[in-house]
């Protein structure tokens, strides 16, 4: 699945052939998807691996004894050991499934915050944190009288270590922090965040929502507390997230959620709950869908993360150097790309973000923008909303060509004061 090119990148075009969405045309123009910070494409091994669990394993899980039930959940319990390895974890054991990144965090609050946050206690986050890191946050404060702090950013894009450390304090009991931004790129230092977080007695949630699909992950040496990730971020089924704890954490906490299966016992005044991690679980999950991420999994580890991490950063670093040639278009995150990751944001003067996307969608080309559900950082940079191209296994330097030349047409069209003749 690899070979080597002028930068040692992967075989893009015998990935692509796995990639059914990838051969269709849009506009009138091969597609070009650069918008995989927001969800990636599924191989064929994922799709065929989630038709295949209709047609032949469909049963609810842990629940039976017959055939199709065992078979379902001998399918669905192996892809906690497969997702506790993409991360490095010791233990499957500490392996919850959710929805996606945005429960795992919301669990972790609800479940952990509620019995250890009381009045006055402290809960530090980042200026460049995705929504889903900040509203669970602000909910657990208002219910407990507690308070949200934020670390900020640097100029170049860099999480301010020196502001984190004056944020952190006696009372700080839960840093929450995004590993890499769907934004500006940054890949922050986790080990680092967790020594001063654990110096004061204070736990460390990580959201790896852009760091699981794209970097070699070892949570040990991450020293973090919780680490919460999505499988349609990295070629997996919508609808299934996972919520890694440190070993004996989930113990602590009681259940986020009531109903069937997360149970042991139930009497009429009260109930027990199921061993870890099943009391996290309540109700009949997305069976199909996590079955399906197995084979994402698979996928990436044959690939290999460490030639994932090492193709994306020569895509992205040809990126950064090709959009140079865009007139008064202008980078937002880290300049280096070992910081970084491959979602590469940018404003172009004059320019609403908004139109830009629409113009390059005419060429084929599939960007995001908006605030990415990142306001408070965008107030950083002082901007409504960028344009974000991010980038993937299945990417290649000629669709990168094509960004360009679709951003130019964009300027040239804005130029000329009539974005109706773009395309």
């Amino acid at each position: 699945m690899k070979m080597s090119t002028r930068m040692a990148l992967l075989d893009v075009e015998r990935i692509r052939e796995d990639f059914p969405i990838l051969s269709q045309q849009v506009n009138g123009r091969p597609l070009v998807y650069l918008d995989n910070a927001a969800t990636t494409q599924k191989p064929r091994q994922v799709i065929d691996a989630l038709v295949r669990y209709y047609e032949t394993s469909n049963a609810n899980i842990h629940r039976g004894i017959h055939t199709l039930a065992v078979r379902a959940t001998e399918q669905y319990e192996a892809v906690r050991g497969k997702a506790a390895r993409h991360i490095g974890a010791n233990n499957e054991r500490d392996i919850v499934f959710t929805r996606n990144a945005t429960e795992s965090i919301n669990l972790v609050a609800r479940a952990w915050g509620d019995a250890n946050i009381g009045e006055g206690d402290e809960i530090v986050l980042t200026l460049m944190e995705h929504h889903s890191n900040i509203v669970p946050w602000q909910l657990l404060a208002r219910r407990k009288g507690a308070v949200v702090r934020y670390a900020g950013i640097t100029p170049g894009g860099y999480l301010d270590m020196d502001s984190l450390r004056e944020a952190v304090g006696p009372r700080t009991k839960m840093v929450s922090v995004v590993h890499a931004s769907n934004v500006l790129g940054t890949i922050n230092p986790i080990a680092e965040v967790a020594e001063i977080a654990h110096a004061v007695g204070a736990l460390v949630l990580v959201d790896g929502a852009q760091s699981a699909p794209h970097l070699p992950l070892d949570v040990t040496e991450l020293d973090c507390d919780f680490f919460a990730f999505s499988s349609h971020k990295m070629l997996g089924p919508t609808g299934v997230g996972v919520l890694w704890a440190r070993e004996g954490l989930l113990d602590t906490m009681d259940p986020f959620l009531g109903g069937g299966e997360m149970i042991s016992l139930v009497r009429p005044d009260h109930s027990t709950w199921a061993d870890v991690p099943h009391k996290f679980e309540a109700g009949t999950p997305n069976i199909a869908g996590v079955i399906a991420f197995g084979a994402a999994l698979d996928y990436l580890r044959d690939i290999g993360m460490s030639d994932v991490r090492a193709h994306e950063a020569a895509i992205t670093a040809y990126a950064m150097d090709a959009l140079k040639d865009v007139p008064g278009l202008s980078l937002h995150g880290p300049t280096d790309v070992r910081d970084r990751g491959g979602a590469v944001s940018f404003a172009i003067d004059g320019i609403h973000p908004h139109d830009v996307s629409t113009i390059v969608d005419g060429y084929g080309v599939a960007i995001r923008a908006g605030h990415h559900c990142a306001q408070l950082l965008m107030r950083c940079l002082n901007v409504p909303a960028t344009s974000r191209a991010s980038f993937y296994i299945y990417n290649s330097q000629a669709e990168v060509d094509v960004l360009v030349e679709a951003l130019k047409q964009a300027v040239e069209v804005f130029s000329r004061g009539d974005a109706r003749t773009a395309v």
